[in-house]
């Protein structure tokens, strides 16, 4: 160690070389902190976690009937049928999947309507095949959604991957809450052209009921009277004719209540030809019944078809009515393209809306310039838990520097010593982002800067602090002891604990090692590996510097 302790008393020689350490490490830290903004390491909350199934939901208009949801279901199994990495394929129409854990807050079990239905994809196990899920739902995403979705127009087809931390409605997931639903509905068809635009964003979806007419059936009582019938007559043939009821009880010696039987047109017969009012008014005509007299009057003759708009499915939260927008991040981090998203709603929304910021972040108010109505629009989903992740994290970052340093004040009765402490505690970010940087370049798949990242940065904060203390500890020990000068006590410290300080780094890398192939605990394997080695040189190297420099370390013999 000889050769490490001239070399650091060499530098605390020289005011050039002390510059040129401070110098370079502030560059790094500044270089590295820009690989944030210059999008060089992302940020996300959690990668893609590889399953051994994902799921397919089909929205098609809200007009549709079972057959048009079919036939598109049938499309995208179709494609799925030629994967040869999928084992089987089970289709629910009409209804969602049974839940699982993606579909628990996307609102699964109440999906019951003609216009839904879901696809579970099951795969082979994934240690058998080279290709992750997330990989394999980016590959087929553009090819169902182009082939697909063009069968009926206003057709959304959603791949939903299972989620690799906490279960979300999307990635992204624009809130938008006003007074008038039909305005409401105006706004998120909007914003909804905005996500489409937007680069990284797919599978956008607006959550409420399509606009449409539809026939009422109001039963004519006039022309029924004259008929020699009843409405509760003309009511029950309809409903039984296109719902379906139990008409009588069957007895059964195996079974021990009475079993329903259930009647109903077939569907072939119940089916209409169009959804013209022709067609309906001729399906009503072959439906007849015998009054008083025998004789048939067709159904046709004892109804008024109205046409009227459909009402839609209202949403609400916290008691305001609202409607959710909701996309998916592909492959990306949901970060930047919500950000591209928010500045393009701010830019071309603002000739119709006057738009601020609210209380949270980046939430918007708009407020309509000719009638002054105002819409919330609030940011949920992936990226919310990202935003309150990463600031939680952010303040338990800043609580456990407060912590150290008061620590460290109590212990010196020192300030210079402690931020000296503090600051070699903060350098090892450095390692923590060029290190993702790194991994990012070697790995196949983008390797993004996770939670998992940031408490591995937190847990660092306390190794790089040791490190510093052993070195002040030390040399403050061989100036007051040994009566050292300044300069060769530091030196001597320096090359002392460089052993010691290596050899937990080098325990910490090789316990890391086996997290840094972990798809989801990746962020904190490679934060401790490289924030190790940044803690490991900033000891060494500027640490030293700064105790040369700071007057508070001229400690002197004691007599």
């Amino acid at each position: 160690m000889k050769r490490f302790e001239s070399f650091v008393f060499n530098i605390l020689g020289s005011k050039t070389k002390q510059w040129l350490v401070i110098g370079a490490t502030l560059a790094a830290l500044a270089g590295s902190i820009m690989m944030l903004p210059t999008k060089l390491v992302l940020a996300k909350m959690l990668p893609g976690k590889s399953a051994n199934t994902f799921s397919i939901y089909i929205h098609t208009p809200t007009d549709s009937s079972i057959e048009e949801t079919r036939r598109v279901g049938e499309c995208v199994v179709g494609f799925l049928q030629n994967e040869p990495e999928v084992t089987d394929v089970e289709v629910y129409l009409g209804q969602g999947a049974p839940l699982d854990y993606a579909g628990m807050v996307k609102g699964s079990g109440f999906k019951s309507s003609e216009n839904e239905a879901e696809v579970v994809v099951n795969l082979t196990d994934k240690h058998e095949r080279d290709e992750p899920s997330f990989m394999m739902v980016h590959r087929l995403r553009p090819v169902i959604k182009s082939n697909c979705e063009p069968l009926k127009k206003g057709t959304v087809i959603e791949m939903v991957e299972q989620p690799a931390g906490p279960p979300t409605l999307a990635a992204v997931v624009a809130e938008i809450y006003g007074q008038n639903y039909d305005h409401i509905y105006e706004l998120s068809q909007k914003v909804a052209e905005i996500f489409k635009n937007t680069e990284g964003l797919a599978d956008i979806n607006v959550m409420a009921d399509d606009p449409y007419k539809k026939f009422e059936l109001v039963p004519n009582s006039d022309k029924i009277s004259r008929s020699g019938l009843s409405v509760e007559q003309v009511n029950k043939i309809l409903y039984l004719a296109f719902e379906g009821m139990v008409v009588a009880p069957k007895n059964s010696r195996n079974y021990p209540d009475q079993i329903g039987l259930f009647v109903r047109l077939s569907d072939k017969t119940r089916r209409l030809a169009s959804s013209s009012r022709r067609a309906l008014e001729t399906k009503l005509a072959s439906l007849k019944l015998m009054n008083k007299k025998g004789l048939l009057v067709p159904i046709n003759e004892l109804v008024d078809i109205k046409e009227i708009d459909a009402p839609p499915t209202l949403m609400q939260k916290d008691l305001r009515r609202m409607i959710n927008v909701t996309a998916e991040a592909d492959l990306v981090s949901q970060v930047y393209p919500l950000l591209d998203a928010r500045e393009k709603i701010m830019k071309e929304l603002s000739k119709e809306y006057e738009i601020t910021t609210t209380d949270y972040l980046f939430n918007l108010r708009l407020i309509d310039r000719k009638s002054g109505e105002v819409f919330d629009l609030r940011w949920d989903g992936e990226m919310k838990v990202t935003l309150d992740t990463f600031r939680d994290l952010g303040a338990a970052f800043i609580a456990a520097l407060v912590l150290i340093f008061l620590l460290l004040v109590v212990y010196y009765r020192n300030f210079t010593i402690s931020g000296i402490v503090l600051a070699g505690s903060f350098l090892s970010i450095i390692g923590v982002i060029v290190g993702h940087w790194v991994a990012d370049i070697v790995t196949e798949h983008t390797f993004f800067l996770t939670a998992t990242s940031l408490i591995g940065f937190i847990a660092l904060m306390g190794i790089s602090s040791r490190n510093s203390l052993l070195l002040i500890d030390f040399a403050k020990s061989l100036m007051e002891e040994k009566g050292f000068d300044k300069q060769h006590a530091i030196a001597v410290a320096s090359a002392t604990r460089a052993k010691p300080i290596m050899l937990t780094a080098i325990a910490i890398i090789l316990g890391s090692a086996l997290l840094a192939s972990d798809p989801i605990f990746g962020g904190l394997g490679v934060a401790l590996i490289s924030g190790t080695v940044a803690a490991v040189v900033v000891s060494l190297i500027f640490i030293p510097v700064l105790m040369y420099r700071a007057k508070a370390m001229d400690f002197k013999k004691e007599e």
